[in-house]
């Protein structure tokens, strides 16, 4: 499986996800820098976590406009895999290709702790290593975490079964609706979610929860 990685100004989960990927995978993927046009021959596009542009204007809003963005799209619709962990996933709202928005955390103030995700769905290669209603622990560190979809959207996105993990036990951290952590697109082949699996995949980070989601992209064939 080849992967890509995209460097946005500010990011800082970068080499984290790259690290993830290698641990998973054996193979280390390419660093696309966000001012580029073209992608290398990939499977998969990551857009990593951080704090691009600085979060600045809505979180993720800057950088779902940069270079690289339209060269991510026809990726994914030529049959290629987008992964977008918390500013990842916010980029992948901004630039529409995810539903819904991620808003200020309820609480209004930066949440960085460890919550519990329930699996919604195995059937995807994001989450194929993991048990349907397997409960797992991941890192979440964000401001802007409050997934938010209006009533027409949310009722899509539920029927379809675009939901992949919810958080668990209570321990909702920003008040996102329905405890919506992370969404598909209608193929499956795009994943945004909050948590942070890259952040607890060897012992000394506490666990290897989500090495599971990195683990279930290493065969991956285009679809």
């Amino acid at each position: 499986m080849k992967s890509a990685v995209i460097v946005f100004p500010g990011s800082n989960r970068d080499r984290d996800v790259a690290t993830a990927l290698k641990v998973a995978t054996g193979i280390d993927p390419v660093f696309v820098w966000h001012a580029d046009t073209d992608l290398p021959d990939v499977d998969l596009v990551v857009l990593p976590g951080g704090f691009s542009y600085g979060d600045y204007l809505r979180s993720g809003a800057i950088a779902a406009r940069a270079a690289i963005m339209p060269a991510v799209a026809a990726h994914h619709a030529r049959g290629g895999y987008v992964l977008g962990i918390c500013n990842g996933f916010q980029i992948l709202t901004e630039s529409g290709l995810l539903p819904g928005a991620l808003m200020r955390n309820a609480g209004l103030r930066f949440v960085c702790r460890k919550v519990k995700l329930s699996i919604e769905r195995t059937d995807t290669a994001f989450t194929r290593t993991y048990r349907k209603g397997q409960v797992i622990s991941c890192p979440v560190a964000h401001h802007d975490g409050n997934y938010f979809a209006d009533p027409e959207t949310l009722d899509r996105i539920e029927g379809n079964g675009q939901v992949v993990f919810r958080y668990a036990e209570g321990t909702n951290p920003n008040g996102s609706v329905n405890d919506i952590a992370g969404i598909a697109d209608e193929t499956g082949r795009i994943l945004g979610m909050m948590p942070h699996p890259e952040n607890l995949i060897a012992d000394h980070q506490g666990g290897r929860d989500g090495l599971g989601l990195f683990a279930g992209l290493a065969d991956l064939q285009p679809a």
